[in-house]
């Protein structure tokens, strides 16, 4: 059995949890008017969404503006295409789409003329078995709560995980992933040191456990580097590295998705 720690260094406020979709404050530097694509295929059914808008400099508000009228679809691997409509400005949805496990999916995004493209493989699903909490001992708070999290990872093959913590409806900011190349095989238990939050009796928690293919692993470790070498470590956010062609900013990602819940008595 192997014990790991994220340490989180937050410094934007936390998001809204709604229906398991998420918008992402991609920390992308003081430029701004590109395009934002935030595109997630999962493993359940329900509505499939991707959201298109335009960065704004970090010197300014974190809402971007929707990027409407484009043409969005994703064709999966036998051919079959599935349009996003637009609803709400500058969010597609599809509700006939389901992924499954070793598809590869190919997204395409037409926005003024300029055909985006990029491809996602839905890796196999690993099961999140629980979730648990403890006494944050290291907290000055009385009654602070640890959330760890427990799975068996599949051995002899790569696997990575981004993990998605909500405490009373609100995502906790900021970014944990991480791959099996300590761990492959290994029963694990993951503590969540969370410094950006208080979790006290009464609360409730959602973990989300996504299985993610190499390069949206690639692009949320970037981030999550980022987070912690950001404001009071001395570097500027970057451009994260994206799966998109010709560059954009964001990502696209097939991959399964589990969710646990938590009361915290």
């Amino acid at each position: 059995m192997i014990r790991i720690k994220f340490y989180i260094y937050f410094f934007i406020a936390g998001l809204v949890f709604y229906s398991c979709k998420r918008v992402i404050d991609l920390q992308l530097g003081n430029n701004s008017g590109k395009l934002v694509i935030e595109a997630n295929i999962t493993n359940n059914p329900g509505t499939q969404i991707i959201k298109l808008s335009q960065n704004v400099a970090l010197s300014k508000t974190n809402i971007y503006p929707p990027v409407t009228g484009a043409k969005v679809t994703v064709t999966d691997p036998f051919g079959n295409i599935y349009p996003f409509i637009e609803g709400i400005p500058g969010t597609y949805s599809n509700q006939n789409l389901i992924g499954k496990s070793g598809n590869n999916y190919t997204m395409s995004v037409t926005v003024n003329g300029t055909t985006y493209m990029a491809a996602s493989t839905m890796p196999n699903f690993v099961n999140l078995d629980s979730i648990t909490y403890k006494n944050d001992n290291f907290s000055s708070k009385a009654g602070q709560k640890q959330i760890t999290v427990h799975f068996q990872d599949p051995a002899n093959e790569p696997n990575q995980y981004r993990l998605i913590l909500y405490v009373n409806k609100k995502q906790v900011n900021s970014i944990f992933a991480l791959n099996d190349d300590f761990i492959d095989g290994r029963y694990v238990n993951l503590d969540f040191q969370q410094n950006s939050i208080d979790i006290f009796p009464g609360d409730t928690v959602f973990v989300e456990m996504d299985c993610i293919d190499k390069n949206n692993y690639t692009y949320w470790f970037s981030l999550q580097q980022q987070q912690v070498n950001g404001p009071g470590g001395g570097v500027t956010p970057s451009n994260p590295p994206t799966n998109i062609s010709p560059f954009s900013l964001g990502y696209f990602s097939a991959h399964t998705a589990q969710i646990k819940t938590l009361i915290i008595k």
